[in-house]
């Protein structure tokens, strides 16, 4: 297996990264949505870096207060980009009280309600820029691989310049990022239940990384967990199914 090399992928990316707004959004910006982790810092910096820092607009969406929040604004300011905050409480609140008149909302559906509603204000945002925008996929092979995103949430996305890159390989392209490198290092977790991703997975990031690239965890145990989530979440990989086709 070849070495990954961080800087070679990084310029890779920018040019993938212009080469589809070149084609497809001449005029157009980018729209990422900020959480102060280290995906859409990343995502953000390497838009800037193709596009420049005029066409790339940050929207920072906490539910309410979000406890580093700072991190999210430290982000734009490093890397000089406009942006707007919007709060999505309202609209959670609104939602969730609209669907439990009718039924009992379940946990996985107030765990999964922010993300959705955080990716049609992406959406809001970009259709109201000036000359329009393309709102960017901030999530990872690794999260994509297990499922762990949201179906019309954070996995949505016009481009996804990270959904090939496993969380260990992303980290190593941050490091040759201007952004603030405790950004790029931030424990990573999904913002809306308070616990890291690791504890929800029930295994590191490490190991997962270890299993799509060399096949295995070294663990039995996570092998398979890994291949019973992989198989479990699939739909949200694969296009809608539709008949006929």
């Amino acid at each position: 297996m070849n070495k990954f090399n961080a800087a070679e992928t990084k310029d890779g990316l920018v040019r993938w990264i212009r080469d589809y707004f070149a084609a497809t959004a001449p005029d157009r910006s980018a729209v990422v949505g900020i959480s102060g982790g280290k995906d859409s810092s990343i995502v953000a910096a390497l838009c800037v870096e193709a596009l420049g820092k005029n066409r790339v607009f940050g929207v920072l969406m906490p539910c309410g207060e979000q406890p580093d929040i700072e991190d999210s604004h430290r982000l734009v300011k490093a890397l000089g980009i406009r942006y707007a905050v919007v709060n999505i409480q309202p609209a959670v609140q609104a939602l969730s009280l609209g669907v439990a008149m009718e039924m009992r909302l379940s946990k996985q559906a107030n765990v999964n309600l922010p993300a959705r509603i955080r990716m049609a204000t992406l959406y809001a945002v970009a259709q109201s820029l000036p000359n329009g925008g393309r709102v960017a996929n901030t999530c990872n092979l690794s999260e994509d691989y297990v499922g762990y995103s949201t179906k019309f949430g954070d996995s949505a996305g016009d481009f996804s310049p990270l959904g090939g890159l496993t969380v260990t390989e992303v980290r190593e392209i941050g490091h040759y990022l201007p952004i603030p490198r405790d950004l790029v290092d931030k424990t990573p977790s999904d913002g809306l239940c308070g616990k890291t991703d690791e504890d929800n997975l029930g295994f590191t990031y490490d190991q997962l990384d270890s299993y799509i690239r060399l096949g295995t965890s070294c663990d039995e145990q996570v092998d398979r967990k890994i291949r019973l989530m992989h198989r479990h979440n699939l739909h949200k990989l694969q296009p809608m199914p539709t008949f006929g086709k």
